[in-house]
């Protein structure tokens, strides 16, 4: 999440002079990630000129005045494991810094990044009045130093949570000739929302940013209510729940809900029986990332050993507004799936459906243990 981050000045930052137009770079994804597998773009620019809210696509998927492409991961274990951002053309290092740690701005506030909004970062120049930047990398992560020439492609960082971040994640900027450009969009075609789209990404790239109104970041079991900050960090999935675990509390945390979304779960054992069917109240907003939860509380000495299933829905109320979203039910296979291969093929299944979800995900018994794919 960032607000004016391109107006802030690196130590580093070298002046990029206005130059004649020349052919258009051709931008590739910026991330090595499996896009809609584990990375998500949960921000676009926004397009509208006054208060409100409007991306590319005239969605609800940006923020007031929000000026980049915001690719994130669910959490910071996958920050923890690295995962590389590349430069999206060839070009020429002209801004770059590393140093500022990697932190939620929720926790230290906002004041204490003045400055260095952007955390650590990379500036790239591609001739022709073109320039990228790439903010939020991972404390320790930049690896080009100024004036360097890098490849299309090259790995310049990793992605992190630094700076003026709320979620890990890097934040891409386009411009030409300083003025700012939605690379879904393209230069030539006006700044409101819904208008001909002739988008810098190559057609590769294109293929894999695919628009997604909503889906699920994260999601799980515990043995008791989810703490965010657990979330956030990737240590509230539990591997195991034991038999004489307090609660079986299944959660899921969703990008893009929209003001009149519901988000139901149910909890289905072995027989057909629902022993958990919960709905939420509509939701009175939209809501970047949203968390919710339910579940059932131990009612013997014991868990049985057995099998459940769990289905997690969020969907509009009102299909006329809820007209980008497509409904799609998945099956989860009773066996022959390992147990990675069924979280795996779950979250294909449930990135590649753009709005509405919803999430099958099998709660396997062995003996006295309880096990739960990561999802």
């Amino acid at each position: 999440m960032l607000r004016g981050v391109l107006a802030f000045a690196f130590v580093l930052l070298v002046a990029v002079a206005v130059r004649p137009a020349s052919a258009q770079p051709v931008f590739g994804l910026p991330v090595a990630c499996e896009m809609g597998i584990v990375c998500t773009v949960q921000n676009y620019i926004d397009h509208d000129p006054g208060p409100g809210v409007a991306d590319y696509t005239c969605g609800d998927l940006a923020y007031n005045g929000h000026d980049g492409t915001d690719i994130r991961v669910p959490n910071m274990t996958f920050v923890a494991r690295g995962v590389p951002v590349l430069a999206a053309a060839a070009g020429t290092v002209v801004g770059r810094r590393d140093g500022v740690r990697d932190v939620n701005v929720r926790e230290i506030g906002v004041e204490t990044v003045a400055g260095t909004e952007c955390g650590n970062g990379v500036v790239l120049d591609h001739g022709g009045g073109w320039v990228t930047q790439y903010c939020h990398l991972r404390q320790g992560s930049v690896q080009v130093r100024g004036g360097q020439t890098v490849a299309a492609g090259e790995v310049i960082g990793l992605v992190g949570m630094s700076g003026h971040a709320e979620f890990p994640h890097v934040h891409v900027a386009f411009r030409y000739q300083e003025r700012n450009v939605d690379p879904f969009v393209g230069i030539a075609a006006p700044a409101l929302c819904g208008a001909e789209r002739r988008p810098l990404w190559s057609a590769e790239a294109l293929a894999q940013l695919g628009y997604r109104a909503t889906g699920v970041l994260n999601a799980g079991f515990a043995s008791a209510p989810p703490e965010s900050a657990q979330i956030m960090a990737g240590q509230q999935q539990e591997p195991t729940l034991a038999a004489d675990a307090p609660a079986m509390v299944f959660w899921v945390e969703v990008f893009g809900m929209a003001k009149g979304d519901r988000t139901r779960v149910r909890i289905v054992a072995p027989d057909g029986r629902a022993v958990v069917d919960a709905t939420t109240e509509p939701s009175t907003q939209h809501w970047a990332s949203r968390m919710t939860y339910n579940g059932l509380r131990r009612s013997a000495a014991r868990w049985p050993a057995r099998t459940h299933r769990v289905l997690a829905r969020c969907s509009g109320l009102d299909p006329r507004e809820d007209r980008r979203r497509h409904r799609r039910l998945v099956q989860v296979p009773r066996q022959g799936l390992a147990r990675r291969g069924l979280a795996l093929r779950l979250l294909r299944l449930i990135r590649s459906s753009r709005g509405s979800f919803i999430l099958p995900v099998r709660l396997r018994c062995r003996a006295s243990r309880l096990y739960s794919p990561p999802c």
